[in-house]
């Protein structure tokens, strides 16, 4: 836990600019959210204009998750060396240039990587921005800030498909992609009138950990994408899968040799993952996406085609699951800071989650929005009540110095559970679907919402569906088990104080 010294310096870091420095983060979470579930919605226009389908339309949103995800540990470790308001503006330009390129695409592989570009500027943004929040403010502020954060999300999320849903229907895709830009133009502005902060004490950077971290972990993301569509045991799912082992064993090694040595700072530090507790709320994170992911992505599709709804309804639909993460993010807060326990609300939300998806499974052809309101109200609350308490939560566990790296290591876990999600959960599906067809049908074909078969589709989102239950109701235990632990004793004492090989006790500075 952070001394008071410290609380007192990371109040300092904000002063007066403080609540600027939150509306631009705020801001900056907004349009994020917004670019991914909106993105969803103009999935089957993009396809139908770009003459794209499967794979590669998948991608659009895959190569988004893959990219963030990769990057934002180590976005927030350079943070906390080199400049939390400096990577938040860089990942901002690079946001705002990708997505500028997104409007301007004329094929799908353009698309692609300028998706892939908008990702990597996420990063920047998502980790940046969290980490400069953690060192403004602390205590019952941080639980507010931090549920504000979650309720911003959930609004992204919630007008998200909605809002491109409208554009899509009125103006054509190009035109979502073009009122992101216009939103990344504003956050960049806004950080050049934002405090610097970082750590006086500027060690070696880990090059040879940050490199072997990022080709790992795409590696391994672009291993599972493959897999689904090749095949598990394919060699193209087999050798990115072997290389991404490699890697992310010697990251281990590399970041375990630096601790060691003191020799500079590692990326991660691996303390992080032998404390229960904030390992505990690192899993909740992973199961609040990976419980609301596959619907948010995938519905769209089905409603579309099983139902034959336009992208405007379908997005409008898709409130009932999003509007709670808008509403009920200050109630988790308010819970906290009155006294209820903070662990107690992430497994209830779990909870919901695991029963808003056995739910869903009464999903048909032909469903009424009132037949979905109750199993989509369902996932948005589990979501909601808790999306804004884990970074706070779990940011307490670490000194100042490492909120950048703890804060890159949460939204890592949180982008790689979308990318990872987003496969796995389309990949099921399809698989399931394949096993009611005849020989000759294309699966990828049905699923884009063939209405010849919205029979054989249904049946596969029950498999799918009963598949996510069953994920989140392990989950919820082993979150109920390691937030129940104590911390471990070394792990709290390497996060009360710096490590040895730090000259001075880490403190903060302001540029601006």
């Amino acid at each position: 836990m952070a001394t008071d010294p410290q609380a007192s310096a990371a109040r300092e870091v904000g002063g007066r600019r403080a609540t600027l420095t939150l509306i631009v983060v705020l801001l900056g979470m907004l349009t994020l959210p917004m670019a991914m579930s909106g993105t969803t919605v103009a999935l089957p226009r993009i396809g139908a204009d770009l003459g794209a389908s499967g794979a590669t339309l998948q991608w659009v949103v895959v190569g988004y998750f893959l990219a963030a995800s990769s990057l934002m540990l180590v976005a927030g470790s350079l943070g906390d060396l080199y400049g939390r308001r400096r990577i938040l503006t860089l990942g901002a330009a690079l946001y705002t240039a990708g997505t500028l390129a997104s409007a301007l695409a004329q094929n799908i592989l353009l698309l692609d990587a300028a998706r892939i570009l908008s990702g990597a500027g996420a990063a920047g943004v998502m980790a940046g921005g969290g980490s400069l929040l953690a060192a403004t403010f602390t205590g019952p502020a941080r639980t507010r800030v931090f549920a504000s954060l979650g309720t911003t999300s959930g609004l992204g999320l919630a007008f998200g498909p909605t809002f491109s849903g409208w554009l899509v229907d009125a103006a054509g895709w190009r035109a979502t992609f073009l009122s992101y830009v216009a939103v990344g133009v504003v956050i960049l502005i806004g950080t050049r009138l934002m405090p610097e902060s970082r750590a006086d004490v500027r060690p070696r950077v880990d090059k040879a950990g940050a490199a072997t971290f990022i080709a790992g972990l795409a590696l391994a993301l672009f291993a599972v994408t493959q897999g689904s569509k090749s095949g598990w045991t394919s060699a193209q799912a087999l050798v990115p899968g072997t290389l991404a082992a490699t890697l992310l064993i010697a990251f281990v090694r590399i970041e375990r040799r630096i601790a060691r040595t003191g020799s500079g700072r590692p990326i991660l530090d691996l303390r992080l993952t032998r404390n229960p507790r904030f390992l505990g709320w690192a899993v909740g994170s992973f199961g609040l996406g990976a419980g609301t992911t596959g619907v948010l992505t995938f519905l769209p599709t089905y409603l579309q085609g099983a139902n034959g709804t336009t992208a405007r309804a379908a997005g409008l639909t898709l409130l009932l699951m999003t509007a709670p993460v808008l509403a009920l993010p200050p109630l988790g807060a308010r819970l906290v800071n009155r006294g209820v326990a903070a662990r107690h609300l992430l497994v209830l939300s779990l909870l919901l989650i695991a029963a808003g998806n056995a739910w869903l499974t009464t999903l048909h052809p032909g469903i009424s929005v009132a037949g979905l309101a109750g199993p989509l109200l369902t996932i948005g609350a589990g979501q909601g009540l808790s999306i804004g308490l884990i970074d706070a939560q779990a940011l307490s566990m670490v000194a100042p110095s490492e909120v950048g790296m703890a804060s890159g290591f949460l939204n890592t876990v949180r982008g790689g559970t979308g990318a990872l999600i987003l496969t796995v959960f389309g990949a099921v599906l399809l698989a399931s679907l394949e096993s009611h067809l005849g020989s000759g049908e294309s699966a990828a074909h049905v699923a884009a919402g063939f209405p010849g078969h919205a029979s054989e589709f249904t049946s596969a989102w029950s498999v799918t569906l009963w598949a996510v239950t069953a994920l989140m109701t392990a989950l919820t235990i082993l979150v109920h088990s390691l937030l129940n632990r104590p911390t471990a004793p070394a792990a709290a004492a390497g996060r009360q104080q710096p490590p040895a090989r730090r000259t001075s006790a880490p403190t903060y500075t302001k540029t601006r």
